[in-house]
């Protein structure tokens, strides 16, 4: 797992919480926080999924974020 699913399953995990409370006290500005976390949350997870599969599809694929650019170099280099 990377950063994005934990984090994404943390903050649906939070929206439960928190739609919860807003069910259980009738606060629905509480539950549609709620709804609006869990939304987010799973937004996340699935970037997270998606870049796990990636991953795994090709061992040569890296984060753009870390500076590196080997799928670019590649790219160049099937072009010749």
């Amino acid at each position: 797992m990377n950063e994005d699913q934990v984090k994404g399953v943390g903050e649906k995990v939070k929206g439960a919480v928190n739609e919860g409370v807003g069910k259980a006290t009738g606060d629905p500005a509480q539950e549609a926080k709620g709804d609006a976390q869990k939304a987010a949350g799973e937004a996340r997870k699935q970037a997270g999924d998606l870049e796990e599969d990636a991953k795994d599809a090709d061992p040569n694929v890296t984060d753009p974020a870390d500076g590196s650019d080997e799928l670019g170099k590649r790219e160049s280099e099937d072009k010749r």
